[in-house]
């Protein structure tokens, strides 16, 4: 397995309510090269995976409509592409919509403890597209048990490929589906829905992080 054979592997899955960031292009705000930013941003994100030695992954549930649907990258607005290629040294990442960077909530949390830990997880989700309502693609939703079955072979090929040997599943229902693949899963509350303190503690006591440093507010005064 390849950064570009996966890649390519996720770009041929077409589904119905379903925004493939790798494959499809958002009629509202994409650029005109906007899936192939995509595609880039994710070989360069798995690239520099492998170089640095990523053993973890932090897996959320599906790409958000303000997230990963305009960055192709799990749990990363726009606003943190800048930092994130410092933290996965020999990434260069671009954004791929028109307008100024939007930021989303569930990413500047994630983005708090990411930064306080010594070596950087692989963020990525169950479900590596934005399911959305029909008729209103700017929704989020979760996906069906048939639509998770069309990317079961991906995520065990990712796990197997990277050598994961621990994933932190962010939520129920991450937590629920990274059983399967035989390695360490650590269960954290999700931040949104009223779960940002519970995630903030739980992130704290795994790495061992001051609870008054998990502030995405405090860190990036300090970035």
């Amino acid at each position: 397995m390849t950064p570009t054979a996966f890649v390519n592997a996720l770009s041929k899955l077409k589904l119905d309510n379903v925004f493939n960031p790798y494959a499809d292009k958002c009629p509202v705000h994409d650029r005109s090269d906007a899936v192939s930013a995509r595609r880039c941003n994710l070989r360069g994100y798995l690239n520099a995976a492998v170089e640095i030695g990523v053993d973890t992954i932090w897996m959320g549930r599906d790409l958000g409509y303000r997230g990963g649907r305009r960055t192709g990258l799990a749990l990363t607005d726009e606003y943190h592409l800048s930092e994130m290629t410092q933290r996965y040294p020999g990434s260069n990442f671009k954004q791929a919509t028109v307008g100024p960077a939007l930021a989303e909530r569930t990413a500047s949390e994630i983005w708090s403890v990411l930064r306080a830990v010594d070596l950087p997880p692989l963020l990525w989700n169950v479900f590596p597209f934005h399911p959305h309502e029909p008729g209103n693609p700017f929704t989020n939703r979760k996906f069906t048990a048939r639509e998770l079955q069309q990317v079961d072979v991906l995520n065990e090929m990712l796990i197997k490929w990277l050598k994961v040997r621990r994933v932190v599943a962010i939520g129920q229902d991450a937590f629920n589906y990274a059983s399967r693949f035989g390695v360490e899963v650590v269960a954290i509350r999700h931040p949104s829905y009223g779960g940002i303190k519970d995630f903030r503690n739980g992130m704290s006591a795994l790495y061992d992080i001051p609870i008054e440093v998990l502030n995405p507010k405090r860190q990036a005064s300090l970035f």
